[in-house]
């Protein structure tokens, strides 16, 4: 992954690095391969990052009505 740093500015290019990051989804490979999980758990993980992500939609769109 590659940054340009334009007119030495370092905090907008680490902005910029931080956010491509987030976009591929690295920080949460890097977190979850820190350890074994088994596979029951990561599927119980999944299920509950599923249920967490419809409620925030489902408040998301509650709001702006």
């Amino acid at each position: 992954m590659e940054v340009i740093v334009r007119n030495n500015n370092v905090e907008k290019a680490l902005r910029v690095l931080k956010k491509k990051i987030k976009k591929e989804g690295l920080m949460t490979e890097l977190r979850d391969r820190q350890y074994y999980i088994k596979p029951s758990e990561k599927r119980r993980l999944a299920k509950k990052r599923g249920i967490k992500r419809v409620a925030k939609e489902q408040a998301k769109r509650d709001a702006m009505m």
